[in-house]
């Protein structure tokens, strides 16, 4: 998707850009949500959902160097194990990132819900019991299209404009951990004994990781892969990038939450517990709680400005995403259209903005997107592993800007992790994503049709550890624990237990299926085209 235009991306303008897209609406709700699900404990999750992703993220630096595209995590598992296991990970990527472009939309419309000035009584009917109204809708939409408009026309107003939103969106939370902690600092918040941290057990926080949006809030690194070829010196920026930004937003993360749990009144947990505090505005609503109006002013425009920046960041990678479903053949080809003057696909954006805002018509709340963005993103994320390992295998002969050295242990232990957090998810959301996932096959199958369905058959049994990986989970989500919204056939902790082993055994199989379709010799080309000197 390059054009003379368009300008490369540096890794300052490259770790603002994701920051851009990490701190969003996640920090603005993430805290409240995991805490009601795991009390003082959901510390830990963010500890653990920030691992899980760094995990993930370590395997996609190697592919993503060797393979520097526009789009490219939508196209890695098509390279290793032919089209439809191609399809199934672009496929499931590409719900996430329409999902995540109306959540930064709903949680800016959410503040706004609750602006506590007389003149602004008006935007109180935006939301309703924690759902989105007809009327809030209609504003959602608004942001949507200002967030695809500023995608519209090039990458250097992407990155112009970003950079200065990033910069912001640092600031704001470490002003709020700041002024929180010296207006209401109450650390007996945490408790005294194990139970009063965890009063919920040790479940709920793993639970948190995917149901709170933990996962959802650390997502956003593959805000790096997709811009692949737009990024200067892709060899050492892809990965720095990458960790970095993580590291940043992981850090900030985590002093947030622990300033929510303290800046809460003690008088108050002791009257509602952790479960039963119900915030619209949950950061604002503390600041005027604590007396500090002029914060929670703050708060109320940082509501916009997160989200904003998220979903500008994301409206233009779910744009490359879809533009590299088309090259992979299997969607309208006219939906893949570069713009000749903007390197950009136009077409492409406008497709995720109708999308998106169906999207939100059907799930109007923060808390369900979070959820569903969780499960599908992790359930894409699954090929990434396996992909980077076969291509050991398969091209060892392959240029490879930079080769991990712990690739062989940490691919393994990442596709273990990305399948618990599946699991975390809880029944029945895991069958619901996957359902909305299968959705797509009838796209795939009537293209394969159109092209006689040549290597059909071969792509079919390439791809059938994740077919079976997929039933196979949505039967754990449903006989599992009680703790996981299952019929606790099987109790806790033995579900993990369960769920780590056979995952081993689904990594393994993926491998041994890796195939040479035609478009390994796409790959070979594009790979042919790194500079290792960069």
């Amino acid at each position: 998707m390059d054009s003379e235009n368009t300008t490369k991306i540096g890794l300052f303008q490259l770790i603002m850009l994701t920051l851009g897209s990490l701190i969003g609406s996640g920090w603005l709700f993430g805290s409240w949500e995991a805490t009601k699900i795991a009390g003082p404990a959901a510390i830990i999750s963010w500890v653990i959902g920030g691992a899980v992703i760094a995990a993930v993220a370590y395997d996609y630096v190697e592919i993503g160097a060797m393979f520097p595209e526009a789009g490219g995590m939508s196209r890695y598992a098509q390279y290793s194990h032919g089209p439809l296991l191609g399809f199934i990970a672009s496929w499931a990527n590409w719900i996430s990132l329409i999902t995540l472009i109306p959540i930064e939309a709903v949680a800016a419309v959410q503040y706004m819900s609750s602006w506590p000035w007389a003149w602004a009584n008006w935007t109180h009917v935006f939301l309703k019991n924690g759902t989105i109204t007809t009327l809030g809708l209609l504003v959602v939409f608004i942001f949507i299209i200002l967030f695809t408009l500023l995608n519209f026309w090039s990458v250097k107003l992407l990155t112009s404009f970003t950079s200065l939103i990033s910069i912001l969106k640092i600031g704001v939370p470490a002003l709020t951990i700041i002024m929180l902690t010296v207006s209401g600092f109450s650390p007996q918040n945490y408790g005294h004994t194990l139970h009063e941290f965890m009063p919920y057990g040790t479940a709920p926080i793993f639970a948190a990781t995917s149901a709170a949006g933990i996962i959802f809030s650390f997502n956003a690194f593959q805000t790096v892969i997709n811009m692949g070829s737009e990024i200067k010196n892709s060899r050492r920026n892809i990965g720095r990038g990458i960790f970095i930004s993580l590291l940043i937003s992981g850090i900030i993360y985590i002093l947030i939450q622990s300033t929510y749990i303290t800046a809460l009144k003690p008088s108050m947990l002791a009257q509602y517990g952790w479960s039963g505090i119900n915030f619209n505005s949950p950061f604002a609503d503390l600041a005027i709680m604590l007396g500090i109006r002029w914060l929670s002013v703050l708060l109320y425009m940082d509501a916009f400005v997160s989200p904003v920046g998220t979903g500008v960041s994301f409206a233009a990678s779910t744009g490359r995403a879809l533009y590299a479903m088309q090259s992979n053949q299997h969607i309208p080809s006219f939906i893949g259209k570069v713009n000749e003057k903007y390197g950009i696909p136009r077409v492409a954006m406008v497709v995720n903005l109708l999308l998106s805002m169906l999207m939100v018509s059907v799930f109007r709340s923060w808390s369900t997107l979070a959820t569903v963005i969780s499960t599908s993103t992790l359930i894409a994320y699954l090929t990434g592993p396996v992909t980077a390992v076969a291509f050991r295998k398969m091209a060892p002969n392959f240029k490879r800007p930079v080769r991990l050295k712990n690739l062989g242990w940490m691919a393994p232990l990442s596709f273990v992790l990305a399948s618990l957090a599946v699991y975390w998810a809880m029944w029945p959301t895991t069958v619901e994503v996957i359902l909305v996932i299968l959705l797509g096959l009838p796209f795939y199958f009537y293209y394969e049709y159109q092209a006689g369905f040549v290597d059909t058959r071969k792509a079919f049994f390439s791809s059938m550890w994740m077919i079976v990986y997929l039933i196979f989970i949505s039967i754990m989500s449903y006989i599992g624990s009680e703790q996981f919204k299952g019929i606790n056939w099987i109790h806790y902790p033995y579900d993990f237990g369960i769920i780590i082993i056979a995952s081993l055994g689904f990594y393994y199989w993926g491998i041994k299926t890796a195939r040479i379709f035609p478009d390994f010799y796409q790959a070979k080309e594009l790979n042919d085209t790194v500079k290792i000197e960069d």
